[in-house]
């Protein structure tokens, strides 16, 4: 068992975290391009290891409060099988175990086995947890009402955790050609997008460019419409002026130094602005890149990429605890998750 940095204090809150668990009920085997090995049963087991672990705390203040899952929850294999229902029960039973809320985020896995109609009425709804409609002082003297009625196809959020800290959860395939319906506007808005820079016919390869970060424009990818970067803006504009520090939560990374290129949103440039525009932000966190990824930027905020439970071989884990202070948050991994200590700028 990997031996854990030793706290100072007693946290103000705990949460877990685990990406990619990609459980499907099959044999081993490869990925899309054939390079890396996938375990998708002893993901489950990976999951039900860390649900243990979570709850096994005997002290309230460091039990965590909620568990976030950074998306990919069953892998897109279950669709052929026919067993995309019964593969998400199987998780959620799973995840069940764990006596607090879970915060799922949508990853293209989800978009591979359930339109997104179908994905607001399952398991994987977690926006209900979070608070879809609350009044802002937006500019001095005017007070806006905050609702989804203008993103209610937009699975994004925030909460709440303790006093003083938010957390946002975005929608990664907001734009994208998977999990829309090819009538929509958005849906043919993201095709000429992703057109534009991949000349492929097969759209999960990505373009051969001088320019690496090119290669962020394939299928398995997505990114931000502009009325979700909006929004975004105007939740953090709130956390500013409450004095918040805020957690960004994504199933796609967006910084490059961060994740392998390929990984990447596709307008990541768009929405690190936003981020570096506001004081509050003091950590972004994704998965999709199962090698995982950390980088702190220039303006202090943390990027971090977990890597993922479906690439973790038998007797291995993959999941983690935030431990959550005044001044920093310590990630306490197991197995393939290293420990890490990100303070607050």
């Amino acid at each position: 068992m990997k031996e854990h940095m030793e706290d100072e204090v007693t946290p103000l809150f705990t949460f877990g975290v685990i990406a990619d668990i990609q459980y499907a009920d099959k044999d081993n085997g490869y990925n899309f391009h054939h390079t890396r090995m996938r375990y998708y049963r002893n993901s489950l087991q990976i999951l039900g290891h860390a649900c243990r672990c979570w709850d096994v705390e005997e002290d309230p203040r460091r039990r965590p409060a909620f568990i976030l899952q950074l998306g990919d929850v069953i892998d897109g294999y279950n669709r052929e099988l026919g067993a995309s229902e019964r593969a998400l029960r199987t998780v959620l039973q799973e995840f069940g175990d764990c006596a607090v809320p879970v915060h799922h985020v949508w990853g293209n896995h989800e978009f591979y086995n359930f339109s997104r109609e179908e994905l607001f009425q399952s398991g994987l709804n977690s926006r209900d947890k979070g608070e879809g409609e609350r009044e802002e002082n937006v500019n001095v003297g005017e007070k806006v009402r905050e609702k989804f009625s203008s993103m209610e196809e937009v699975y994004a959020y925030h909460f709440s955790p303790a006093p003083n800290f938010r957390f946002i959860v975005l929608d990664a395939y907001d734009m994208s050609i998977i999990g829309r319906n090819q009538r929509s506007e958005k849906y043919k808005q993201s095709m000429t997008i992703i057109l534009e820079h991949n000349p492929n016919e097969e759209l999960n390869m990505p373009p051969s460019n001088i320019d690496a970060l090119e290669g962020r424009y394939v299928k398995f990818n997505g990114g931000f419409s502009q009325e979700q970067l909006d929004w975004l803006d105007r939740v953090l504009n709130s956390a500013d002026e409450n004095k918040e520090k805020v957690v960004i939560a994504s199933h796609i990374p967006i910084h490059p130094f961060s994740a392998d290129y390929v990984c990447l949103a596709w307008n990541y440039d768009k929405i690190l602005p936003i981020l570096y525009s506001h004081k509050c932000v003091v950590c972004f966190m994704a998965g999709h890149d199962h090698d995982g990824g950390y980088f702190k930027d220039e303006s202090g905020i943390h990027h971090l990429t977990l890597k993922g439970a479906i690439e973790t071989p038998p007797l291995g884990d993959a999941f983690g605890t935030v431990f959550v202070y005044e001044d920093k948050m310590v990630l306490r991994g197991r197995g393939r998750i290293s420990d890490r200590v990100m303070m607050f700028q």
